[in-house]
């Protein structure tokens, strides 16, 4: 398993910046001054770098919204009860969450996986993927949430996602999670790859007070210590498994595979970015081809954001989670690829460049 993973990460390269001058030529030559759309010409470059220099296509695009569950919920991390993560699930497949119509508005395909819930399969649906490698990790607070072949298993889940979606023509993915008290993991994970505090990465998660956030606090530092032979080792792999979760290693599986690939990620916010985060660190190239989709609400977002040396694209006060941010970047990055595409030059408008 270990020998599979490590030929996925070596199958990861950089994007090809020679192809630089030539996109960003093309996007000068359009009628407009130079820059003038922005971001949107930024993304609309790195679509072209990651598609290799074709014209950027921003469709077929596909969410996929991955579940877990958390033994750190015992530490009573979370105002939600556990059961809740499994009930979601049955939400999305019914149609009947954020996710669920934002998915629907956009035109994107919405899949879900079960990478770690409690209980059985759920059965069988279209939409569903029955990736189960245990019902929920351990408590991180006590000591390792998964094993280093849980974690693998986790990771190569997400890897074979990206390439069933390549293989059916995908060619932008989005990230999405569902895991009640799955911020802890997330923050402890923030503070073992990037050297930040708990105190300051710690927020509210799904709306606990202030007492509830100091709390907080205490068990991700009770986790770190707990772990700490991972957390120093500086081993990427090792602290996945030791803070991480089911869906948060399927994410990171992910969006390696998705850079293996050559496929676009759309990463929501405050779980998706660690798990974006735990791929970069054992693949960096993989930041050539992933957009932060959105500024999360919680307030440690920002500071992980700006030790990746990332920008969100929007900043709209969510924090929902299931991939609601994706879906809305997804949007963005069409008009970035229609731009590229079918704006007319200076020439063929027949309209003056500068002086």
């Amino acid at each position: 398993m270990r020998a599979r993973f490590d030929a996925v990460l070596s199958a990861i390269a950089p994007v090809d910046l020679n192809l630089v001058p030539a996109g960003q030529a093309h996007l000068d030559n359009l009628t407009k001054p130079k820059g003038s759309l922005g971001r949107l010409e930024e993304l609309a470059l790195q679509l072209y770098l990651v598609q290799g220099g074709s014209a950027p296509t921003a469709d077929p695009a596909r969410v996929y919204t991955v579940a877990g569950d958390h033994g750190v919920v015992a530490q009573g991390v979370s105002l939600y009860p556990q059961e809740v993560t499994r009930q979601m699930v049955q939400n999305f497949l019914n149609g009947g969450a954020g996710i669920n119509v934002l998915a629907r508005t956009a035109g994107v395909d919405l899949r879900v996986v079960d990478a770690g819930c409690l209980g059985p399969d759920f059965g069988t649906h279209p939409a569903l993927i029955n990736g189960k490698v245990a019902e929920g990790t351990a408590d991180l607070a006590l000591g390792p949430a998964m094993s280093e072949e849980q974690c693998l298993r986790a990771l190569l889940l997400g890897v074979e996602l990206a390439d069933q979606a390549r293989a059916e023509g995908v060619r932008v993915l989005g990230t999405g999670d569902m895991g009640i008290g799955n911020t802890t993991p997330s923050t402890a994970l923030y503070c073992a790859y990037l050297g930040l505090d708990p105190a300051a990465m710690t927020g509210p998660g799904t709306g606990l007070d202030d007492a509830g956030v100091r709390r907080k606090v205490e068990v991700i530092k009770r986790g770190l210590a707990a772990n700490a032979a991972a957390v120093n080792s500086g081993d990427a792999l090792a602290i996945l498994a030791a803070l991480g979760g089911y869906e948060i290693a399927c994410l990171a599986g992910l969006i390696l595979g998705a850079a293996k690939n050559g496929q676009f990620v759309c990463v929501d916010g405050f779980i998706s970015t660690a798990a974006c985060v735990a791929a970069w660190k054992l693949a960096p190239a993989v930041a050539d081809y992933v957009a932060l989709a959105h500024a999360s609400a919680e307030p440690g977002h920002r500071l992980a954001v700006e030790k990746m040396g990332k920008r969100p694209l929007l900043d709209l006060g969510l924090r929902l989670g299931e991939g609601t941010g994706a879906v809305l970047a997804m949007f963005l990055l069409r008009s970035a690829a229609a731009i590229f595409n079918t704006m007319a030059s200076f020439a063929s408008a027949g309209v003056s460049t500068a002086e």
